[in-house]
Formats: structure tokens, sequence, C-alpha cells
């Protein structure tokens, strides 16, 4: 009689896997959403153009142009959804809404601004990051000179420290 080998048990990963979207899904979605609540589609679709000339354009790892443009375009656009949804909710009054230069000029000009914080933000970080890196070298420098006054010379020689540490003043092992 064989004897069976116990056989691992079959471990049930907890990893999150996204939900995949597929074409059929996006054009449900669209169709749905059009179907219930046609002016604000449109006002979004005309609205977000420039989020999607972002991801159109934004061939990076991580989005960050599409995210940064993708967020102050809808805080331009939000106060327009909000007006049509709770005053009038009709064709007319998207319409309104899209021919009104000064809503366009706040909505296009909101998504202006991501695309300016995209590009001013990364180099103002690392200037700020640089400055507080040569602020610290500068402390322990003035530290280092502090030590070198207080306990001699003999400190500031690493290579005589580390063998007279390591080998007791011997050297070798």
């Amino acid at each position: 009689m064989a004897v069976k080998k116990p056989q691992p048990a079959k471990s049930r990963s907890r990893s999150r896997t996204g939900l995949k979207i597929t074409p059929f899904w996006m054009f449900s979605l669209v169709v749905g959403m059009m179907a219930a609540s046609l002016p604000s589609v449109m006002l979004l679709a005309f609205g977000m153009l420039p989020t999607l000339v972002a991801a159109i354009i934004d061939r990076s790892h991580r989005r960050s142009a599409t995210y940064c443009v993708a967020g102050m375009n809808l805080c331009g656009l939000f106060p327009y959804l909000l007006q049509l949804w709770f005053k009038s909710h009709s064709l007319q009054a998207a319409a309104a809404i899209l021919t009104d230069v000064f809503a366009l000029l706040v909505i296009y000009g909101a998504a202006a601004f991501g695309w300016l914080l995209f590009v001013i933000m990364p180099p103002t970080i690392v200037s700020f990051l640089t400055v507080l890196s040569q602020r610290r070298v500068s402390q322990l420098r003035a530290m280092q000179r502090k030590i070198v006054e207080e306990w001699g010379e003999g400190v500031a020689k690493s290579q005589e420290l580390a063998s007279t540490i390591g080998g007791r003043g011997k050297k070798g092992p």
C-alpha cells in the first residue's frame, strides 16, 4: 500500500485584486449615467477635457500629471455641477453653463493651475530639501569642529581611530 504524501493546504491569498474594467462595463456605465443624468454627463464631458488630455499625454508610471490636473479640474468644475444639480437639472442649464465664458475660464483655469502645480512643485521641493541638507551638513561640521577642539586632533584621523578601536593599537588581524 502506497503512502500518500500530505498535500499542503491551498492558501487563499489575501492580495487585493482590482476590478477589471472592460470596455463593456465602461460603456454600460456611460450609457446608464447618460440615461439618468444627461446634463451632468454633458457638463462633465466638456469640463473634464483637460484631464483627458493630461491622461493621454502623461506616460509616467505614477501618472502624477493626470492626478494633479484631474483634481484641480474637478475642483473648478464642482461649483457648476452643484449649481446644475440643485437649481435646474436640465439640458438648457448645462448648455448655459458651457456657453458662459466666465464658467469656462474657471473650469479650464483650474486645470491650468493643476498643470502649473505639476510643473512647479517638484523643483521647488528639491531645492527646499537641498537647502535643508546643506544646513544639516554645516551643523554636523560645526559639531565636528567642536569635538576636535575638545578632544584633540587625534579624533579627526579616522583611520588611526578605527585601528586603535578595532585592533587595540595593533595593525592587522
